[in-house]
């Protein structure tokens, strides 16, 4: 399997596509109204966030939810948001995959993406005449930034006719240089749909070999990782289990290949999720970003979570407090050059057109 290097590119934009009417700053007070309008809400996540703590989150989630549907807005949020957020205020959750396909059949006139900058240019690229807002435009990616479009140009030059498949943890300037895209959910049918023996799978190392481990194309790779999911290791798993023989372990394909080797089942964060639902594991070790564990303890409440506590800095950007400004001042819209989101474009379609 071949090693490349990766190096950084970052891809902002300030720049607000449309004019909204202002909004008045709501009031932020934890009144019997609030609290009767957030108690369904709080019932969700009681077992997480103390009772002392909810008066600080509530009036934000009950102006947040008024003034998404004064501005037509949804709000798409990743499996790795806070439970406040993800059960508060998303209107659609999901993995990467999952939150693609939904951009691409809303109706909303404003597009809310509680993830990080590249799930809002995802957003984008299926939404051109929508506006996209990001709470907070440097919640970014380590994954993303390990890899450049120049650096995809440099490799066409290395490696002519290879298919380039890049994950979707990428900007659009990478995507636009690639044949198509894939998540961690379908990498295996992505890479193999492209009828080749060899394809370059960027620019996840780990995913990548993994991938390599359930298919006959032989994997070019690109030396990019997961901060969250790169800390994990085999021996870790290893310890777990022999603490607690009875332990489930469930990784995300970002894991290096020593903890994939360990785990009970591996798969994307809705896959991961989907695999708890069914089997109802009285313990279960998410081997993923923890805030995930949360969010679906709600509706597992049989099953035991171990949490390694792996937080992503940039997911965790993301606040209520940050989601009302964007909505009431309507900045920090996303926004993507038309030469390269038409090129972008094709590689996202391409992917979804793949699953349907």
């Amino acid at each position: 399997m071949a090693m490349l290097n990766g190096l950084t590119e970052t891809q902002t934009s300030r720049k607000t596509e449309r004019t909204f009417p202002p909004v008045a700053m709501p009031s932020l007070e934890y009144t019997p109204e609030v609290a009767a309008e957030t108690a369904d809400v709080y019932e969700k996540v009681k077992h997480i966030i103390p009772a002392i703590e909810w008066p600080a989150y509530a009036p934000y989630i009950s102006a947040i939810n008024k003034l998404k549907k004064e501005r037509n807005a949804v709000i798409l949020a990743h499996n790795y948001m806070t439970p406040e957020i993800f059960h508060g205020v998303a209107d659609i959750m999901g993995d990467s995959l999952q939150l693609a396909k939904e951009a691409a059949k809303s109706e909303a006139d404003v597009i809310v993406q509680c993830g990080v900058h590249f799930m809002a240019e995802t957003s984008k690229l299926l939404n051109p005449d929508k506006t996209i807002l990001i709470p907070d435009m440097d919640a970014g990616c380590s994954l993303a930034e390990s890899i450049t479009a120049e650096d995809v140009r440099g490799l066409r030059a290395k490696y002519p006719g290879v298919p380039i498949v890049t994950y979707v943890n990428t900007s659009a300037a990478v995507k636009a240089e690639c044949d198509i895209c894939c998540t961690s959910s379908n990498a295996v049918a992505v890479v193999e749909s492209m009828g080749s023996d060899r394809v370059l799978l960027i620019p996840d190392q780990y995913l990548a070999k993994n991938v390599a481990a359930q298919t006959d194309v032989e994997i070019l790779t690109w030396a990019g990782a997961c901060e969250v999911h790169e800390r994990f290791t085999g021996t870790e798993m290893r310890e777990y289990r022999e603490s607690d023989p009875g332990v489930k372990i469930i990784a995300h394909p970002e894991c290096p290949p020593d903890v994939v080797a360990e785990a009970d089942f591996t798969g994307s964060t809705a896959g991961m999720i989907d695999w708890v639902k069914t089997n109802l594991p009285e313990k279960v070790l998410l081997v993923t970003e923890c805030s995930m564990a949360d969010n679906i303890a709600s509706e597992t409440p049989s099953v035991n979570y171990v949490r390694p506590c792996n937080l992503c800095p940039h997911m965790k950007r993301i606040t209520l407090p940050k989601i009302l400004d964007s909505l009431i001042h309507m900045r920090d819209a996303v926004t993507v050059d038309p030469a390269i989101a038409q090129k972008a474009r094709r590689s996202v379609e391409r992917m979804i057109n793949l699953q349907s």
